[in-house]
């Protein structure tokens, strides 16, 4: 009841800010609660200017920290919002006011135990960027490094938590009232964001993203990240390299001191590309204030707090997906999504292949340089709407990541498609990921796989049948004793048999790739 209590007062408080910019949900409820959507009309003011997803921008920058990371999580949900508000939230930028020096410096000395004097030999008071989490301070180490000292701020915590507890009151009320809207499920939706947000507010874990990212392109001359300082990094502080250079959209400045853009575009489309379909973990922030580029004209990523991972598996359905796109097989493309199981078994294939086409066809005979896989991606997404296609939260922060790269593809030169740079960096992954010798390697390896099993099995299946029949509690007739002996023996040679039909498959593929 208290929570209820609570929440209501704060809903009243956030409603007004909504209504103030325009940006009352009336839609939401205009079909399944119409006096709802009345009233909350009344509370809009109408004049308010704008696009919708300006509106509704401008109102969660109004309404906080906790809400412009809520409006950046949505603007990588198409589905949940539309594509045109996903776009116009996407343009949120996290900027606040910032706190103190006097206050980060006392949030420093106590996360890392130590007077500021012995542990920067400078600290610049003024920040050079606050953010809703954190904001950033230059600094010099006593041993003359200069480093940027990233501080939470005070109280954040307390105030997320707070918030994240009204959302979720807020989800699960949503769909009682709109239960349209379980399938995009909306309380898995905030628990994400909470999810991520606590990762955020622990700058340890941004500083590990950081460090593994980094180690994914040890020995790369075209893109790199800060290093850590890691005895000068606690929950609530982290500090790195500081970077020397240009932001990526100083593209002027860049040409001024003799570097070339589209060689720098072909790096970050080549580093993006590695980050995704190499390693499966990325940058998913990484617009313009987040790309240095240095005077040597080497790429540097900064603010870890959004990383994005994909398994190996997925990564192969999305190439595949790709792959049917450009080569028009749309039963490919169709198979792939319900293999993958991201549309239900239930669906009509044929149908959801026709739907397929209905994406594919236009990109037909257009060359590489005019096709946007972000874009490509999040027309595919609203289709399998259509088809009950569970959210897949991994592949909508790709697209969106997609996306963001592109336009930072597009400040370096408009000119130019980033995936048309990297061709032959993707021609070669596809060869070497999804060509028959791939596809070989994988049955060896599940075959290898089989065949490892096979002696575990049959030593499980042993030990069971001591266990029951030597007084290890159960007591088994003689008879069944005996039963069970011959199964266990029956079962010992069928999986000898299996384990060498499975060999001899391995021996006539590897004949045949070799042939």
């Amino acid at each position: 009841m208290l929570r209820a209590l609570r929440n209501l007062g704060r809903m009243v408080s956030i409603g007004r800010t909504l209504g103030r910019h325009g940006a009352l949900p009336v839609d939401l409820f205009r079909d399944s609660a119409p006096f709802l959507a009345f009233i909350l009309s009344l509370g809009n003011r109408n004049k308010a200017p704008g696009r919708p997803g300006q509106r509704l921008a401008a109102a969660l920058q109004a309404l906080g920290p906790s809400f412009i990371k809520l409006g950046q999580v949505l603007s990588i949900r198409a589905d949940l919002v539309g594509e045109d508000v996903a776009n116009d939230l996407a343009e949120l930028r996290d900027r606040l006011p910032a706190f103190s020096g006097d206050a980060a410096r006392a949030i420093i000395e106590a996360e890392l135990e130590r007077p500021i004097t012995e542990l920067y030999a400078r600290f610049d008071d003024q920040a050079v960027a606050a953010a809703s989490i954190a904001q950033v301070h230059f600094a010099e180490t006593p041993d003359g490094r200069l480093v940027a000292v990233k501080v939470l701020r005070p109280g954040i915590e307390q105030a997320f938590q707070q918030d994240i507890d009204l959302l979720l009151w807020l989800a699960d009320w949503a769909v009682r009232v709109q239960p349209k809207l379980k399938r995009l499920k909306p309380v898995a939706v905030v628990e994400t964001f909470a999810r991520t947000v606590a990762l955020e507010m622990d700058l340890r874990m941004e500083a590990a993203a950081a460090s593994e990212l980094a180690g994914n392109f040890t020995g790369d001359a075209t893109f790199g990240v800060p290093s850590i300082d890691w005895d000068r990094t606690a929950k609530r502080v982290m500090t790195q390299e500081r970077i020397i250079g240009f932001s990526i959209d100083k593209v002027e400045e860049i040409r001024a001191s003799g570097l070339q853009t589209d060689q720098l575009l072909a790096h970050a489309a080549d580093a993006f590309f590695n980050q995704v379909f190499r390693d499966g973990f990325f940058h998913a922030d990484m617009h313009p204030g987040n790309m240095f580029v240095t005077p040597q004209g080497r790429l540097v990523a900064v603010d870890f707090g959004i990383m994005g991972r994909i398994d190996r598996q997925t990564r192969l359905y999305l190439a595949d997906m790709l792959i049917g796109f450009l080569n028009r097989d749309y039963d490919l493309v169709a198979k792939v999504h319900f293999d993958a199981g991201f549309v239900p078994a239930s669906q009509d294939q044929e149908l959801f292949k026709q739907a397929v086409r209905s994406i594919g066809e236009p990109l037909h005979g257009r060359p590489l340089s005019d096709i946007s896989v972000g874009r490509l991606l999040a027309q595919l997404f609203a289709v399998t709407e259509k088809f009950q296609m569970e959210t897949q939260p991994q592949l909508l922060l790709l697209q969106k990541s997609m996306l963001t790269a592109e336009g930072m593809g597009r400040v370096l030169n408009p000119h130019v498609n980033m995936w048309d740079l990297s061709r032959p960096l993707i021609e070669r992954w596809m060869i070497e990921n999804r060509g028959p010798e791939a596809r070989i390697a994988d049955l060896l390896s599940n075959v290898a796989g089989i065949a490892r099993r096979l002696p575990t099995l049959v030593r499980d299946l042993e030990r069971t049948a001591n266990m029951l029949a030597e007084g290890g509690g159960l007591r088994l007739h003689p008879d069944s004793v005996a039963a069970l002996a011959a199964v266990r023996e029956r079962e010992g040679r069928r999986w000898r048999r299996l384990g060498w039909a499975a060999l001899l498959l391995a021996a006539v593929a590897l004949g045949v790739a070799l042939s």
